[in-house]
């Protein structure tokens, strides 16, 4: 599949983020646990690790906001979109 590489890389920024959400809510009601807490500072870390490296190499995952500045401002809406691959 041509764009195998991009959907494992799009799947394991989903994944992290999931688990940081996750954490980020179980840290609303148990805010001492200072395990969850370094767990949940980790997958931030990934997650923004995995970010980068695929906007990097496939362009920005939103059109505003945490995307960062682009000298090509509208290189977000040049497909596929998540949904095609």
């Amino acid at each position: 599949m041509k764009y195998e590489k991009q959907m494992m890389l799009l799947k394991k920024v989903q994944e992290i983020q999931f688990v940081a959400v996750e954490l980020n809510l179980y840290l609303d009601t148990h805010p001492c646990d200072q395990d969850a807490l370094n767990d949940y500072n980790c997958a931030v870390e990934m997650l923004k690790k995995y970010k980068e490296q695929y906007e990097r190499e496939y362009g920005p995952l939103i059109n505003f906001g945490h995307g960062g500045m682009s000298g090509e401002p509208w290189q977000w809406a040049q497909g596929p979109w998540p949904w095609e691959l």
